[in-house]
């Protein structure tokens, strides 16, 4: 079921406000279901200014008449926090945890002369090792034409039934040569909240990071895979898949590592061995 279209992004301040007051209330469990319907945001223009900020906060190149492959999820994001963190989305918004993302651009996809359709709704959900994945299917249309896509998992921890056998991504591949390393600064996190919009308090700030359990503010996911994907390239039509493997404490030193199609980032020193993002480009 498809609600009226939408006649502005929503803002994510309220949105995030109401889906944390919220989520004390609810109790994830094995089995919760959800049909929570369709948000479609037709008319869009792409704001240039905000785009400029975010490609330079990510490291793509500025002043190209594109949009970089990941740009249209932080334009659907509103859309999909507006669906869960209503009263009938059964999964707690405060905790869940963006697992993975894979995305595909059909075709290049201009940032000026053209107006847009987004369209996002929650598919299903899906039992998780560690408790239920909601999956968010977003799409970029251009006169009717599919342009974009993606599909979003987001993790609520709970109780299981019982295990759900997942395959470890990249498990069994050589490791990856490391190409460079990133010194991270520790106001990452507030410069990628300015220019997406999500502003959740994990990455502002140690101290507001600390009442969720992190010893530091840590990177936003979409910010790694961003900066990761502006480093490695990608091609013009694309599919692109991504798992957050753990979290990227904020400041901090990373190394990415690529070759081929294929590209992860690590820790360093001590923290070598970790993988906090894995990915390949196709």
């Amino acid at each position: 079921m498809t609600a009226p279209p939408l006649s502005a992004s929503p803002a994510l301040g309220p949105l995030l406000a109401r889906g944390a007051l919220l989520s004390p209330f609810k109790r994830p469990r094995p089995g919760a279901a959800f049909s929570g319907g369709r948000l479609v945001l037709p008319g869009l223009r792409v704001d240039l200014a905000r785009l400029a900020a975010y490609e330079r906060v990510c490291g793509f190149p500025t002043g190209d008449d594109a949009l970089p492959i990941t740009y249209p999820h932080v334009l659907g994001f509103p859309l999909a926090m507006r669906i869960m963190s209503g009263r009938a989305f059964p999964l707690p918004l405060l905790g869940l945890v963006h697992t993975s993302i894979s995305l595909t651009r059909h075709r290049p996809l201009p940032a000026t002369g053209t107006t847009y359709e987004l369209a996002v709704h929650v598919d299903r959900l899906v039992p998780h090792r560690r408790g239920t994945e909601a999956v968010v299917v977003t799409e970029l249309r251009e006169a009717g034409e599919v342009v974009w896509e993606s599909e979003s998992r987001y993790l609520a921890r709970h109780r299981t039934d019982g295990e759900v056998l997942e395959p470890a991504p990249g498990s069994g591949e050589p490791p990856l040569p490391v190409v460079d390393e990133w010194r991270l600064g520790a106001d990452i996190g507030r410069r990628y909240g300015a220019v997406s919009g999500d502003r959740n308090p994990i990455h502002l700030s140690p101290l507001t990071a600390r009442l969720f359990g992190f010893p530091r503010a840590i990177a936003h996911g979409m910010w790694t895979a961003a900066r990761c994907l502006a480093a490695h390239g990608i091609p013009a039509a694309a599919h692109v898949a991504v798992d957050f493997r753990a979290a990227v404490l904020l400041p901090g030193t990373v190394a990415f590592a690529a070759q081929g199609g294929r590209f992860e980032l690590r820790g360093t020193g001590g923290d070598g061995e970790r993988v906090h993002v894995r990915g390949r480009v196709g």
